[in-house]
């Protein structure tokens, strides 16, 4: 009884919530959890900002037209005029100004002042009306402050620190700000206004004709997401709005009188309550792009300095200014977009306090999400240990599902945030816990099924093999794990596949059987053979067309499709490469053939022969001078092939070897070639995927540069060969696409500058002792000097080689054409050089 209380599901649901207790409680992983929730629906729910608020960016193109940060004073003061004379209802820089702004020269000019005005007599009248006039220009504190006055409308803001308090104020506050202190009342241990210390205040001359004065915090949460806006701040016994408040009540024309904090509850603007966090926070929606288009209206400060924006545009508007270009202020991120300007973040706050866009955590929400949790504790230890892995994984995911939709539905349609993450992910626990202690428990079965299972496999396999099905036969006879008996009948049917002359499906029978054994028999001779017959024999016997070279008489050439196959020129990682002869218009052709069966898993086979004749279909429909011809495309005997035009001269794998290289003029403009062929395959929507020297022929004798296997690379390259290889040339793929992520043209054009490294250098510019250490070369380190290779090499081929093997793909050349121009370019430079040599040599 006790062994199966210790085996029992129940047991592994009591672990598992006592587990993620300890987490829970103990870790900020769940608490993470929940923002990130948080976060995504807020992502997903739309809400229409106020119309009432506008932004004016001091961007970049501002600071380009009138100087560097920070800006004269008398900029913002002419910025506050515009917008008081177009009817700007509040005007709300988000620009501190703590420091005097002061000319060298204003304090000799003053003290000259003094001078004239103790004895006027001295001097000229006219002077002392043109110094004064001369003082309020350079005055510049002193004309904000005037035009702030003037305005009557503006809210400047200022800095608290957060800290606790201790003793005394280290500073008093200044009458502009005492006077927007508010009430504060209710039960403390509920909660109060976060504690600040440290002020940082606007200079008093400015200050004083402010129309208001509060603290600007846009404090972020500790994975650096600003999720909440402080409603209220707490100095020693005073209570102040923050500049958030301030703002929505002096837009609603309510005086201090009508603000007011119940602490640990709620913040109150005249008729308006708002919830808030026990540290009179609140949790407001943020504004996501609409349809490409940024939620609020931004203008650049120097488009409406200049008039191109009438001050008109912001009548009735809440007004807000604040910097937006790079380098000033801080880049902050919220639930729905990174990288907001300090000003854009409160606009988000002050709109969804003025629209009530603001999300409530439920008074009893905890005890809400502890009774989630125990449920679903319940679930796991009483419920799903009942239900089969189907109906199981059915009412989990039901449940699952439920939590998320009622997490969305609450904060879309009631704007009330209950975290539930905390019961979803112990679901998740739970259930992959249980599963995985049932699939263990019944992995002993399992072995026992697979026993019979391989049973009934050579059972089948020597059935078809006695009907003459050999494939079918093969299919069966390979999923039976090997041993002496096995061995015997495997060794057979590569006999009667022999017979059948099929010698490349004999080849990877007796392949399979030396895994097992390879000194059993005479396997060894019979796969030399097998070897060597697959890659000569190509068509099988009494096959329309075909012809066999028969053992110890005389040969007859075969025929490959409509074609004589005359000798073999090579072989390559696809396959062996013949030369053919088209028997009705005598035209030479270069074969190359894939044995398909023999190179793609069964399961495989199906989409790889039609993924190469779609390949090789778009590949026939490029024609130009520098791509090779292909004229035909078929199938016999699973051997797959291409017949394309057969090429004089050799690849330029010969040129790639230091001793070897071609002079530099000749690289670079077969290279050239090379690209305009690549942007002419990359407009028609084919991507070569293997650029290397081995497919780029070249008549030396001739000048004539041509890219062959379009289309080849990518056969492979979305399926696996038997032994689970794709192949192709790591040392010249683009860092994406040893990624495996989706590629364009320019992957070609790292992989063509690469070649073209290789070319002029005679190294590889990523090398490793290892396939892994070579993709990590190639895709965080730098390529190797190509200077260490060849120190003569011009700085600017230096500067196209790593231009076109830069990481980033919007850093490399983006098309062959622009590649091409750049190499023509340094090509007609080095003929000049080449003619100018000539010259003086004669």
């Amino acid at each position: 009884m006790i062994s199966r209380w210790w085996r029992s599901d129940a047991l592994v649901a009591g672990l598992v919530v006592l587990l993620f207790t300890l987490i829970w409680l103990a870790t900020p992983l769940i608490r993470s959890l929940e923002s990130k929730a948080y976060d995504l629906a807020m992502s997903q729910i739309t809400r229409t900002p106020s119309p009432k608020i506008s932004i004016i960016s001091i961007d970049q193109a501002s600071l380009d037209n009138l100087g560097r940060w920070p800006w004269s004073r008398d900029i913002h003061a002419k910025m506050i005029a515009q917008l008081k004379a177009g009817g700007a209802q509040l005007i709300v820089p988000t620009v501190f100004f703590t420091e005097p702004q002061r000319d060298r020269g204003l304090d000799f000019l003053e003290k000259l002042a003094s001078q004239i005005a103790a004895n006027p007599e001295a001097y000229p009248t006219h002077l002392n009306d043109n110094l004064h006039a001369t003082i309020k220009n350079l005055n510049v504190d002193a004309q904000l402050a005037e035009q702030i006055g003037v305005a009557g409308n503006v809210l400047l803001p200022m800095l608290f620190t957060l800290g606790e308090q201790a003793g005394e104020p280290n500073r008093e506050l200044p009458e502009f700000v005492t006077k927007q202190e508010i009430e504060g009342s209710g039960d403390a241990t509920l909660g109060m206004p976060p504690s600040v210390i440290n002020p940082v205040l606007p200079i008093a001359e400015i200050g004083e004709r402010a129309k208001g004065v509060a603290s600007l915090n846009l404090e972020p949460d500790a994975d650096g997401v600003v999720r909440r806006a402080p409603m209220a701040l707490r100095y020693y016994d005073a209570i102040f709005p923050s500049f958030l408040t301030l703002a929505a009540a002096k837009s609603l024309n309510m005086p201090n009188r009508q603000l007011s904090v119940d602490f640990g509850r709620s913040v109150t603007l005249g008729p308006m309550r708002f919830a808030t966090l026990a540290d009179s926070a609140l949790m407001p929606h943020f504004y996501a792009d609409q349809h490409g288009k940024p939620a609020f209206s931004v203008d650049s400060f120097y488009d409406v300095a200049a008039g191109k924006i009438p001050a008109s545009k912001y009548r009735d508007q809440i007004v807000l200014i604040g910097a937006t270009a790079p380098g000033i202020g801080a880049a902050l991120t919220s639930p729905v977009l990174t990288n907001n300007s300090p000003v854009v973040l409160f606009a988000n706050n002050l709109s969804a306090v003025l629209s009530q866009h603001y999300y409530t955590p439920m008074r009893w929400g905890f005890a809400i999400t502890l009774s989630l949790v125990v449920m679903v504790a319940l679930y796991l230890s009483l419920v799903l240990p009942r239900l089969r892995a189907k109906a199981g994984a059915i009412s989990t995911g039901i449940i699952l599902l439920t939590l998320l939709l009622a997490h969305y539905f609450l904060m879309n349609t009631l704007m009330i945030w209950l975290q539930l993450m905390a019961p979803a992910t112990l679901l998740l626990l739970g259930h992959l816990a249980l599963t995985t202690k049932r699939f263990l428990s019944t992995e002993a079965k399992g072995d026992k099924s697979a026993i019979e299972s391989a049973e009934s496999n050579r059972m089948l396999g020597l059935a078809f093999q006695g009907q003459g099905q050999l494939d079918m036969a093969f299919d069966k006879l390979r999923r039976v794990p090997l041993d002496d008996s096995m061995m015997e009948v495997m060794y057979n049917l590569g006999l009667d596949f022999e017979r059948k002359r099929q010698f490349n499906k004999a080849e990877s029978v007796y392949r399979l059987m030396a895994k097992f054994n390879a000194k059993f028999k005479d396997l060894p001779e019979k796969l030399k053979t097998a070897q060597q017959m697959a890659a000569t024999v190509i068509l099988g016997a009494g096959s329309a067309g075909g012809t066999m070279i028969l053992a110890g008489g005389d040969v007859e050439k075969p025929m490959l499709g409509r074609y004589q196959l005359e000798k073999e020129l090579g072989k390559g990682a696809m396959g062996v490469v013949y030369l053919g002869k088209d028997p009705k218009i005598g035209r030479e052709v270069a074969i190359k053939t894939l044995a398909l069966s023999q190179e793609f898993e069964a399961d495989l086979l199906d989409e790889a022969r039609e993924r190469f004749f779609r390949e090789a279909e778009t590949a026939g429909k490029l024609n130009h001078p520098n791509i090779v011809t292909i004229f035909d495309a078929g199938e016999e005997h699973d051997l797959a092939y291409i017949a394309m035009e057969f090429l004089h001269g050799e690849d330029l794998m010969p040129y790639t070897r230091p001793a070897h290289l071609l002079p530099m003029l000749e690289a670079i403009t077969l290279v050239k070639h090379v690209a305009l062929a690549l942007d002419y395959a990359h407009k028609a929507g084919v991507v070569h995927r293997d650029i290397k020297p081995a497919n780029v022929m070249y008549d030396r004798a001739k000048q004539l540069v041509k890219v062959t296997d379009f289309g080849i690379a990518r056969i492979t390259d979305s399926s696996k060969t038997k032994t689970g290889m794709v192949l192709g040339t790591p040392s010249f793929m683009s860092p994406e696409q040893l990624a495996g992520k989706r590629i364009d043209g320019r992957s070609d054009l790292f992989s063509l500058g690469v070649m073209l490294y290789q070319l002029l250098t005679g190294h590889l510019p990523f090398v490793g002792s290892s396939m892994a250490e070579l993709m990590y070369r190639i895709t965080q380190q730098p390529p190797t000097d190509p200077h260490q290779y060849t120190p003569k090499l011009p700085a600017i081929v230096v500067k196209i080689l790593l231009k076109a093997m830069e990481k980033d793909v919007t850093q490399r050349f983006q098309t062959g054409a622009h590649f091409a121009q750049v190499l023509a370019k340094v090509e007609a430079a080095l003929k000049g050089v080449a003619d100018a040599q000539s010259s003086n040599g004669a």
